[in-house]
C-alpha cells in the first residue's frame, strides 16, 4: 500500500492521526508527518483515516498499483 497526502489541501484536522496513529502524526498545529508505505497490517486504519479526511487530502494506492506506477516511471525514464 502506498499513501500520498496532498499537503496543500490538508487543513490539519488530524482525523487521520486519531484513526491511524501509527501512520499519521501531527507536529504542532498544522504539520502532518506520515509513513508513505505503511505495513498492510495498518490497511483498515489507513482506509478509515482516508475516508474520514474532511478535505479528502489522502490517496491510498494498492501495492500492485504503486509497483506498476514505479515500473512505468522507470521505463519512461530509461527511454
Amino acid at each position: 500500500m502506498r499513501l500520498v497526502v496532498d499537503l496543500n489541501r490538508c487543513q490539519g484536522y488530524a482525523q487521520c492521526a486519531f484513526l491511524a496513529p501509527d501512520v499519521f502524526t501531527m507536529h504542532g498545529d498544522e504539520a502532518l508527518m506520515y509513513d508513505p508505505g505503511p505495513d498492510d497490517a495498518q490497511r483498515e486504519h489507513v482506509l478509515r483515516a482516508a475516508e474520514a479526511c474532511p478535505v479528502k487530502a489522502i490517496t491510498v494506492e494498492a501495492a500492485d498499483a504503486a509497483a506498476s506506477a514505479q515500473a512505468r516511471a522507470g521505463a519512461s525514464y530509461a527511454a
